[in-house]
């Protein structure tokens, strides 16, 4: 098929897409198409755009599956669309990949109770892509050394990337955002691809992994989620050189092109934005805790290192969405900056 039949067909499938949008927020799934039917690029792998949706009437943001080689599964993958994006058009647009926390999904930006991104991101020329990310900490897992799926890492880095630049017209300018474990990819993603992000917002999380106490409770972590530990990263102590691979401190020589933004409390405390009825040993607080010393010591080597960094170590507060969502918008215009991102008209 030539380029301009792919053209074609695209803009048929995307006119399809269109009129199956009905008013209000409710998604309408469409039938599996074959990527070639729709006119979609695989990526390098061969991962594949299997199906697409709408997500309201206005058409500003709309979800794709795709059947990936690197996780031997099929995921989904949330896109919201910046004002004037078209498709099949010759402009490209900056792009937010924003990385959702554990036992959570691609949706978990976009609910209600957590932030009010769609809104935010609309007041800018950016797109924000939002990939599922289960509880695979963000990593290609060791399984032992024999590597294999899930390749978690190249399904953000390549598939999802190359799909949405191939496909949806998202530009090179990139940055990466995360709260909890999809903080720590964030913040590790621009060292094990050094020159992809310009910019990257991490918010409470693990920035350490070679801290005191955080291979033990990284290791409970995954053991309470019903996974293997050993099969993410192997063990902390035999396989330290891969340990030390996937840690944010240790990649900051790597990640000198990258601007940063790190948050977290400290204390373990009730904060400001806290529910009244919240334990004191609840384990957002917990989290807190523990995570806090490792921001800080990774905004320290990395202020020692001379890579630019914006910390907010904020003391009292909870693991929780009231803080990431004010951190988001603390963090934004930084991240607008990084990007050349323009304010939408």
């Amino acid at each position: 098929m030539s380029a301009e039949s792919r053209r074609r067909t695209a803009r048929r499938a995307w006119s399809v897409l269109a009129g199956t949008a009905v008013a209000g927020t409710a998604a309408v799934p469409l039938t599996a198409l074959p990527a070639e039917a729709a006119g979609f690029r695989p990526a390098d792998t061969g991962a594949r755009i299997l199906s697409y949706k709408w997500l309201n009437k206005g058409k500003t943001a709309f979800d794709f599956r795709v059947q990936s080689p690197s996780l031997g599964s099929a995921q989904n993958v949330r896109v919201l669309l910046p004002k004037g994006w078209k498709n099949n058009s010759r402009q490209s647009w900056p792009v937010v990949y924003a990385y959702h926390g554990g036992n959570d999904n691609w949706t978990s930006w976009t609910r209600q109770k957590s932030t009010d991104i769609e809104a935010l991101s609309r007041k800018w020329g950016v797109m924000v892509v939002m990939p599922e990310g289960a509880n695979g900490s963000y990593t290609n897992w060791y399984n032992g050394g024999r590597g294999g799926t899930p390749k978690w890492e190249d399904f953000h880095l390549r598939e999802v990337r190359q799909l949405m630049e191939r496909n949806f017209q998202a530009g090179g300018s990139r940055a990466a955002m995360g709260i909890s474990s999809g903080a720590q990819g964030a913040c590790t993603y621009p060292g094990r691809a050094p020159g992809m992000f310009r910019f990257a917002a991490c918010f409470s999380g693990i920035l350490s992994m070679s801290s005191p106490g955080i291979p033990s409770l990284l290791m409970y972590t995954n053991t309470t989620n019903g996974q293997n530990p050993y099969d993410i990263w192997g063990s902390p102590l035999l396989n330290r050189a891969n340990w030390d691979a996937h840690d944010p401190i240790k990649l900051l020589p790597k990640m000198r092109s990258t601007r940063f933004y790190v948050s977290s409390g400290t204390t373990g405390r009730r904060g400001p934005l806290d529910p009244e009825n919240i334990a004191p040993w609840d384990i957002g607080y917990i989290s807190e805790k523990a995570i806090g010393p490792t921001v800080q010591a990774f905004a320290a080597e990395a202020k020692r290192q001379r890579v630019p960094i914006i910390a907010n170590v904020y003391g009292d507060g909870r693991h929780s969405w009231p803080y990431w969502k004010r951190e988001m918008h603390s963090a934004w215009p930084h991240m607008m900056k990084a990007l050349g991102a323009r304010q939408a008209r």
